[in-house]
């Protein structure tokens, strides 16, 4: 049954918050200070009707916002969207017991996502809908950068071939890498090569396994270009990387000895190194190989030796951190074996770039306690329209 509701707040994904009965209902697309129209079912709330909008709400861009899940924030003006992606970062900090304004915001999206994951599927190709497992049709995305204008039509192309699978897309300097994952046992390979000369694809690989590769995907990384390994981690924008780079080499500073910890492909370690040597360690061993291949076909950079190392089982241990500077940039759950090893150590500047706010602020509050100062938390929007935010946060002795 249709219920009017205030939206109070919004949560850490976006939604707006209503107080419904006492309880809280989250209704996506709806903003603070709205009086909307919601069918509730326990805490999800459907919005059916907007009746006074917030000053705050604007047309959104892309016609398929509200369907797709794509996006989650299109209906929000620039001061409301920057406030809210700026909370994301200081609120489980002031949960964790740091009082640290974030002092910059810097927009990332560039020209858009160099990277995108489609659903393939015999309903379309896209991305998931709004709260659902079925997938939204699209015919273009506009975050994307307009070298994959035609992913959607390689993914259809693609589900033709092998049936339904996820399809994820990088745009290189040599062309398109496209990686296809499947579960179908049975996905034969020799179906999709013709579709790799078709579409003119720099590689084409099925469950981690090259189909077929016209030339290796490439990205510039400083002085430095990188072969792309199959699955790699990239930055989602090349504006995104090349701000973080700036922001960690500002840093670092003069620092003599560094090391990069989870250094994946190089996007760090390689521009170090154009000012001293640098030690790399990942556990992603393909990462680690290209990083030491790219940097010795550089010109004008010093050594870098990249070694692969788990650092979640085995991280550096506070005898082993004998370096002036560290930087990591851990994955979605973050670092903690590694910076309690750090929090006990005596290096003077730590820089970490971080992903996930929450894993961010557990793994600041152990250095904060390990007795380090923190210095400039700078906000970095690559993932735009979402309710995700890059962290970079310096910290020191």
């Amino acid at each position: 049954m249709p219920t009017t509701t205030t939206i109070t707040s919004l949560g850490h994904k976006g939604e707006g918050v209503a107080e419904i009965d006492g309880r809280k209902v989250f209704v996506p697309l709806a903003l603070p200070g709205e009086v909307v129209e919601i069918e509730a079912d326990g805490e999800r709330g459907t919005l059916l009707r907007v009746i006074n909008p917030a000053p705050g709400r604007i047309a959104p861009f892309c016609p398929h916002f509200g369907a797709c899940g794509g996006c989650q924030l299109q209906h929000m003006d620039r001061a409301s969207y920057e406030a809210f992606k700026i909370g994301l970062v200081e609120t489980p900090l002031r949960f964790a017991g740091i009082e640290q304004r974030v002092t910059r915001f810097i927009d990332a999206a560039g020209d858009g996502r160099r990277r995108a994951t489609l659903h393939a599927r015999h309903e379309g190709a896209g991305y998931m809908r709004l709260r659902s497992h079925q997938v939204h049709d699209i015919d273009a995305c506009p975050i994307l950068v307009p070298g994959l204008a035609r992913a959607p039509d390689i993914a259809r192309s693609l589900m033709q071939a092998i049936g339904e699978a996820d399809v994820s897309f990088t745009a290189t300097l040599t062309g398109l890498d496209v990686a296809v994952r499947t579960e179908k046992k049975q996905a034969r390979a020799d179906r999709l090569a013709p579709l790799a000369g078709r579409f003119k694809l720099a590689r084409l690989a099925l469950n981690g396994e090259m189909v077929l590769q016209a030339q290796a995907p490439v990205i510039e990384m400083g002085r430095a270009r990188v072969e792309l390994p199959i699955g790699s981690f990239l930055q989602a924008t090349e504006a995104a990387e090349a701000a973080l780079a700036d922001y960690v080499l500002g840093a670092v500073g003069k620092a003599r000895t560094v090391a990069d910890l989870f250094c994946g492909i190089g996007p760090f370690a390689l521009r170090l190194a154009e000012q001293r040597p640098v030690i790399a360690f990942d556990s992603d061993k393909p990462a680690v190989a290209a990083l030491d291949k790219a940097w010795r076909f550089a010109k004008g950079i010093r050594e870098v030796t990249a070694r692969p190392r788990d650092l979640f089982r085995d991280p550096l241990t506070q005898f082993e951190l004998n370096y002036e500077a560290v930087v990591l940039d851990p994955p979605r759950a973050g670092a903690e074996a590694q910076v309690r090893e750090l929090a006990k150590s005596k290096v003077k500047t730590i820089v970490m770039v971080a992903c996930d706010a929450r894993t961010f602020a557990r793994d600041a509050a152990i250095l904060v306690a390990g007795g380090y100062g923190v210095g400039e938390i700078v906000a970095v929007d690559q993932f735009t329209q979402s309710a995700h935010v890059e962290i970079a946060a310096t910290f020191r002795r």
